[in-house]
């Protein structure tokens, strides 16, 4: 492709200078001064359109501002400003229209701080029907996101076709982030472009503007998250960490001693908790700092006991003081049979050293039933427990839940903004 030589005119409905950088190519011009539409294959560049109004909107990348996008120089030479209306509100963007001699035409979109670098496609992709319609290119598939009508509210520059303010143009968009997909139809064609998502940053580079770039505000149709793979990547952690937490578990169910140290049943009928009061003969705990878990087993029918207990080190004094409830109800209603709680109940003291030990226990008995309460006390030594590695599995799952909840949410609201927003429900 030949460089076609830039031309210098002048606007002839306010005198300004105008140069035509691409040439023969070009079709219209918008005066950067007045904003009025000039046909640039007229020799006089004769108006098509005059902009009625104050010019309000200024370019964030002026016009004739050179840089470059993956590694080739660009310049830019056109803007326009479109908008859509989806339930009664006007959405705006910018499109920036960037030329190479060589490499021809490229664009620049901007809305809310959001970029994409847009190329025109050389073939037609291949759509797919369906209650949401996907379109394969490349290898790669496209969701539907929206479709609707865009309007062109505000020109500058020239452009390689003929452009009005007002023109309009049934666009539908479809992506795969960080990949959008835009088809344009006209009374005249249709046309295909492919975007990539790019950072403000990206853009304030390639072109040196001064200061910095505004910050993209909510997530937009093809945005990449970024987070993306985190979710995953935690996931493979938590499956390594919780396969090392089962094998201690398996470890400790093995080499747990679970010694059975005492074993007694009592019956108790007075209700004075004082006069019910006793101590258990002596048993013995070895082995290394283990725990112990004491079980009670019951004959509760419809009532309730309370335990005061201790477990007391013969030796040293040393007093482990705790109090348990046993509660055992039971009936019939007119949902069916019912029951609550139970008659028997386990509780567990941690790190309990070795040596002779007995249990002080006073029960204290419920009202409701005159029936002798019958108990049974169990004593063991060195069981294992899986509540501990429960635990470390529900904390070690925290993170990678959380990071799915976040993806989730990211794509949530990437989505509501389009013609599939999720339900409330979802």
């Amino acid at each position: 492709m030949v460089a076609p030589q830039v031309k210098g005119l002048n606007c002839p409905n306010c005198g300004a200078a105008i140069q035509l950088r691409t040439g023969e190519l070009a079709q219209t011009v918008a005066c950067s001064s007045c904003a009025a539409v000039l046909d640039a294959k007229d020799p006089n560049l004769r108006v098509l359109q005059q902009f009625q109004g104050k010019i309000l909107t200024q370019p964030l990348i002026p016009l004739g501002t050179r840089g470059k996008l993956k590694g080739d120089p660009y310049e830019v030479i056109g803007f326009q400003r479109r908008k859509i209306n989806v339930d009664d509100v006007d959405y705006y963007w910018s499109e920036y229209l960037l030329w190479n001699p060589y490499k021809g035409f490229r664009y620049l979109t901007e809305y809310d701080g959001h970029w994409n670098d847009i190329v025109v496609t050389k073939r037609v992709p291949q759509e797919k029907g369906g209650k949401q319609p996907t379109i394969e290119y490349l290898g790669e598939t496209f969701k539907h996101f929206q479709t609707a009508t865009a309007e062109t509210t505000f020109v500058l520059g020239e452009f390689p076709w003929e452009v009005r303010l007002g023109d309009t143009a049934m666009t539908r968009d479809f992506v795969s982030p960080p990949h959008i997909l835009s088809e344009e139809t006209t009374d005249n064609e249709t046309t295909w472009s492919l975007g990539t998502y790019v950072s403000p940053q990206y853009v304030w580079e390639a072109f040196q503007l001064p200061g910095k770039p505004a910050a993209p505000r909510g997530v937009y149709a093809n945005q990449p998250d970024p987070n993306a793979g985190r979710a995953g990547e935690m996931g493979r952690l938590f499956l390594v960490f919780a396969a090392l937490v089962i094998a201690l578990l398996v470890v400790r169910q093995i080499t747990a001693r679970r010694d059975m140290v005492f074993k007694q049943q009592y019956v108790v009928s007075s209700r004075n908790a004082d006069s019910t009061a006793f101590v258990t003969p002596l048993f013995t705990l070895a082995g290394r700092t283990s725990n112990v878990r004491l079980t009670i087993d019951t004959n509760l029918s419809n009532n309730w006991a309370y335990f005061n207990l201790a477990l007391i080190d013969e030796q040293t004094g040393t007093a482990y003081d705790f109090g348990r409830e046993v509660s055992y109800y039971y009936g019939h209603d007119s949902d069916g049979s019912w029951t609550e709680g139970s008659t028997l109940d386990r509780s567990t003291i941690p790190s309990v050293p070795s040596g002779h030990y007995y249990l002080r226990v006073q029960p204290e008995l419920g009202t409701d039933n005159p029936t002798p309460l019958v108990f049974g006390l169990m004593v063991q030594r060195d069981v294992p427990s899986v509540t501990f590695f429960i635990a470390v599995l529900a904390l070690l799952g925290i993170p990678p839940l959380l990071a799915l909840l976040r993806q989730g949410a990211f794509e949530q609201m990437r989505w509501r903004e389009s013609d599939h927003a999720p339900s409330t429900d979802e």
